[in-house]
């Protein structure tokens, strides 16, 4: 496999998109996953299989990864874009829709020996919610004030 952390995403990536369940030859031994509030932490490798990717296989189907951009520097490697799927399982409390959605992504994979050893990710699931029909933020989320619904505090 190339050290070319572009390269490697990239291969990762299509083994997601073909369902691929074991991913160790992407992984460096002391692999750590961690993302934004409700996703938590993986430290390994078989943590990160049982209790994220086996979980996100189960309750959103049919996957498609559709990344934007792809970006590196030196050890690290980003991208952002999207996983479009079917809401196939029970999520944050809603029984399966069968709804088509967009789950907006943005990945930073750090490396060390040619494999990733760190994946830091922000997945929006706010936005996925909003597409099942329920709003976290309850009506008081700030796109508001770009349509001029709410006035932003401070504002004159």
């Amino acid at each position: 496999m190339s050290n070319n952390p572009l390269e490697i995403i990239k291969a990762m990536e299509a083994a997601l998109g073909r369902g691929q369940t074991d991913l160790s030859e992407f992984f460096h031994d002391d692999f750590v996953w961690s993302a934004n509030k409700g996703c938590g932490t993986k430290n390994g490798l078989e943590a990160f299989e049982r209790n994220w990717y086996g979980p996100w296989r189960a309750i959103f189907g049919n996957q498609v990864f559709k990344t934007e951009r792809y970006l590196a520097d030196g050890d690290w490697a980003a991208c952002f874009g999207a996983c479009h799927a079917t809401h196939d399982g029970p999520f944050m409390g809603l029984a399966p829709t069968g709804k088509s959605v967009r789950i907006p992504y943005i990945d930073f994979w750090r490396f060390a020996d040619g494999k990733i050893i760190e994946n830091r990710v922000s997945v929006d699931f706010a936005d996925v919610l909003a597409q099942l029909g329920t709003d976290v933020f309850n009506g008081h989320g700030w796109e508001a004030f770009d349509t001029g619904a709410r006035i932003p505090p401070g504002a004159s």
